[in-house]
C-alpha cells in the first residue's frame, strides 16, 4: 500500500501562512525533500480567486465585494475561478512527486474526486462526480450531492517535478456561499445558479460539522494508503514565510496571496 504523509494543522489565525504552506510543501515534495504529502484542514474566511478572475477588469470591484462581506481576496493555486472557503468547509491539499505531471492529470482529478465522492457517501450523501450546470466555479470532477447541488471543487496545479491538487469541501454554511458569490460573480461578470450551491448539512437535513467531514476524509484516505501522521516541520514553514513575503510583495503591486 502506499504511503501518504497527512498534516490536520490548520492555521486559522493566519491564513496567508496557511496557504503558504501547502505552497512549499508543493515545492519540497517536488524537489524530493518531503514525499507525498496531504493536509486535510479546516480554513478561514477566504474567497480564492483563479488567474483568469484576478486579471480581469471587473477584479478590484469583485475583490472589494469580498472584503465587505468579511472574506479574504487570495489567488487560488490551483486553476478554476472563483471559491469560497469558510468554517463550515474543509480544504485539503495534496502534493504529489512526478517527474512528469502533464501525464497524470486527469488520474489525479479522478482519484480525488473519487476519494472525496466516497467520503461523502460515509456520511450518508449520495454523491455525483461531474459539473453541476450553472455550479459557481465550474469544473468537470466537481462532486455533486445527487448531480444537483454542488459540494466540492477540485483544482490542479502543476510545477517541474510534482502537482498539487486542491479541494475545498462544503460541510455547512451554503448561504454564506450564496451571499458572498452572488456580487462577486457579477463584478466578474460571470453567470452562475446560485441554487446549485449546496452543504452537507443542507442535503442531510442535520448539522453536519467540518470537524465531522473532515474526519470522514482522513478515514477515507486512510482506507486507500498507508498513512503517516505528520507535523509541519520547520523547514517547510521557513520556506512558507519566504513565499509568503513575495506573495506580499506582490499584494502591494496589486495581486492578492495565494490559496490552498
Amino acid at each position: 500500500m502506499e504511503r501518504l504523509r497527512l498534516i490536520r494543522r490548520s492555521f486559522a489565525d493566519d491564513p496567508e501562512l496557511g496557504t503558504a504552506v501547502s505552497r512549499a510543501i508543493l515545492h519540497r515534495v517536488a524537489a524530493g525533500e518531503l514525499p507525498a504529502t496531504a493536509r486535510v484542514h479546516l480554513p478561514a474566511r477566504e474567497v480564492a480567486f483563479g488567474r483568469q478572475d484576478v486579471v480581469s477588469e471587473g477584479y478590484p470591484a469583485a475583490a472589494r465585494a469580498a472584503r465587505e462581506a468579511g472574506f479574504a481576496p487570495i489567488e487560488r493555486m490551483a486553476g478554476g475561478r472563483a471559491a469560497i472557503f469558510h468554517q463550515g468547509t474543509v480544504a485539503i491539499a495534496r502534493a504529489y512527486p512526478d517527474p512528469d505531471p502533464p501525464r497524470r492529470t486527469y488520474q489525479r482529478f479522478e482519484e480525488m474526486a473519487g476519494m472525496v465522492a466516497a467520503a461523502l457517501a460515509r456520511l450518508g450523501i449520495d454523491p455525483r462526480v461531474g459539473e453541476v450546470p450553472g455550479e459557481y466555479c465550474p469544473g468537470a470532477y466537481s462532486v455533486s450531492a445527487r448531480g444537483e447541488r454542488k459540494l466540492a471543487g477540485i483544482g490542479q496545479r502543476m510545477i517541474r517535478g510534482g502537482a498539487h491538487v486542491g479541494v475545498v469541501v462544503v460541510a455547512s454554511g451554503a448561504d454564506e456561499i450564496r451571499r458572498v458569490l452572488v456580487p462577486v460573480y457579477e463584478a466578474l461578470g460571470l453567470d452562475w445558479e446560485p441554487g446549485t450551491a449546496g452543504s452537507a448539512s443542507e442535503e442531510l437535513g442535520r448539522e453536519v460539522a467540518a470537524e465531522e467531514l473532515a474526519d470522514a476524509l482522513v478515514a477515507e484516505l486512510d482506507r486507500r494508503y498507508e498513512l503517516e501522521q505528520a507535523e509541519v516541520d520547520e523547514p517547510t514553514l521557513e520556506l512558507a514565510r519566504r513565499l509568503l513575503a513575495e506573495q506580499r510583495s506582490e499584494g502591494a503591486r496589486g495581486r492578492p496571496g495565494a490559496a490552498p
